[in-house]
């Protein structure tokens, strides 16, 4: 009996001190000699920096400026500093060296393929359009603007020194020196990481708000954002977990449905994500939604792309049902579905086959933004219909509908089919006989467009029963309103 206990005193105290070196190895047990030196100039040369690091976890850690900084003389950015070997530039692969899990979670995300937007029509006009090439050979505008939230290369002057056409630069799909893609502090911003900064919805707010892409502005119109703003102070968003049906239920942010932990009503823990399309079941960045699994194959995400949307829209529903019923969620999902597919079919579709009809038959130049029906037809979707449909994916009404599809509407029946018939008028009559039987092919497509049902009433062809309905309805309204 008394080996046996022996026996376990030596196996706990074996497990003891394998698990002293395990936490020693991944904690440090005090400040390194080297953080310690560079502490004692940045103290006083960067006060600022020095503070911000001394509220964070990082400093409660031991791990300081060279824990992060550090590099090897073979990295592009790398640059000898007061006998050390150091890059400005922190990124995620450095980051990766203590949070490899989310590094490899958000590589697999679309923020890290941010910064692919030179082929875009966004970075044509910022480049082109509203651009010129005196700022380093390329468009000031696409450096403070763009890439600001996309990323930009950054690259190496040959003294060491970093380049001002990509940096200062937290753009979150940014190409850094070493090789790795992203940015970890256009979320943490450094140098305090600030779990609390990065679950405000001001965080995000940053690149994701403007008449393109305003998810701030919807999520402050939302119930969401009134009841976030009513309930700030309860949110416990300082908290180390921050479980939502644990640590807080009062008000979603955009991290907690997009990326953090939920504790279902069945008491299981869906943990934290970095990877923010793991939750999402449309892609309303094209012209026409797309599933998301479509666009991560496009993207090269071989991982997400095998993720369905089903999937994406279950873990979704995870979040949602901490705080609504299953009836209440699934008929919000038929209702943001019910408006992509009219969006889809009524204007997104058509428009994409005009469009293409247009180029394919030289009724329009190929480039781009030069004629009127390219204005218009850019900012129906890219701005409008965007709108609309990021309105009803966040339970906003008036981005759905007086910011989104009635600007859809307006400028489709006042300007874009218009500006069709003027280009069909214009080229039936053209010498070049390529160019009128590509006209007469756009004829056809707005006639049989019109006939569809949905564009009934831009001819005067409503149905008598949809006439009379409107009508009892319309002698209603002004019986109640006199008007």
């Amino acid at each position: 009996m008394m080996y046996l206990r022996l026996f376990f005193v030596f196996v706990i105290l074996t497990v003891l001190s394998a698990y002293t070196l395990f936490a020693q190895t991944t904690i440090p047990n005090k400040m390194s000699e080297e953080t310690s030196a560079c502490i004692s100039c940045h103290a006083d040369q960067t006060h600022g920096i020095y503070q911000e690091w001394g509220t964070s976890k990082h400093y409660r850690a031991n791990v300081g400026c060279f824990e992060c900084h550090q590099a090897t003389r073979d990295e592009a950015d790398a640059f000898e500093h007061n006998d050390f070997t150091i890059s400005i530039i922190v990124s995620p692969k450095d980051c990766a060296r203590c949070h490899a899990r989310e590094v490899a979670e958000f590589d697999e995300s679309h923020h890290a393929k941010a910064g692919l937007i030179l082929g875009s029509l966004d970075n044509f006009l910022a480049d082109i359009v509203e651009g010129d090439n005196n700022f380093y050979g390329g468009s000031a505008l696409t450096v403070s603007g763009c890439k600001q939230c996309h990323g930009a290369v950054v690259e190496v002057n040959e003294d060491g020194s970093l380049k001002p056409t990509g940096w200062p630069n937290t753009g979150i799909g940014r190409f850094n020196p070493d090789g790795s893609i992203g940015s970890c502090t256009a979320c943490h911003q450094r140098h305090a990481f600030s779990a609390e900064q990065a679950r405000r919805p001001e965080n995000c707010g940053k690149c994701h708000l403007g008449p393109d892409h305003p998810q701030k502005e919807v999520y402050e119109e939302s119930k969401h954002g009134i009841a976030y703003r009513a309930h700030e102070d309860d949110l416990n968003m300082d908290g180390a977990k921050w479980v939502l049906g644990e640590d807080y239920t009062a008000a979603p942010t955009c991290a907690t449905c997009h990326m953090s932990a939920v504790r279902t009503n069945d008491g299981e823990l869906v943990p934290v994500t970095h990877d923010v399309g793991l939750r999402i079941s449309w892609n309303n960045r094209p012209p026409a939604s797309i599933r998301p699994e479509v666009s991560d194959a496009k993207l090269g995400l071989e991982k997400m792309a095998k993720v369905n949307w089903q999937t994406r829209r279950d873990n979704m529903k995870q979040v949602c049902n901490v705080c609504h019923t299953s009836n209440y969620v699934d008929n919000f999902y038929e209702q943001y579905d019910g408006v992509i597919n009219l969006y889809n079919s009524k204007f997104a579709k058509p428009g994409i086959q005009v469009m293409k009809l247009l180029y394919e038959n030289n009724l329009i130049s190929s480039m781009k933004f030069d004629d009127d029906v390219e204005w218009t037809w850019w900012e129906i979707w890219h701005h409008e219909g965007r709108r609309a449909r990021h309105g009803v994916s966040m339970n906003a009404p008036d981005y759905t509908h007086w910011h989104g599809l009635y600007d859809v509407a307006k400028h489709w029946y006042t300007k874009f089919i218009p500006e069709l018939k003027e280009i069909v008028e214009l080229n039936l009559h053209s010498a070049d006989s390529g160019k009128q039987a590509g006209a007469k092919k756009v004829q056809q497509w707005i006639d049989e467009l019109l006939k569809r049902p949905e564009h009934s009433w831009y001819t005067g062809n409503l149905s008598p029963e949809e006439k009379a309905k409107r009508k009892k309805a319309q002698e209603e309204f002004k019986k109640r309103y006199g008007k």
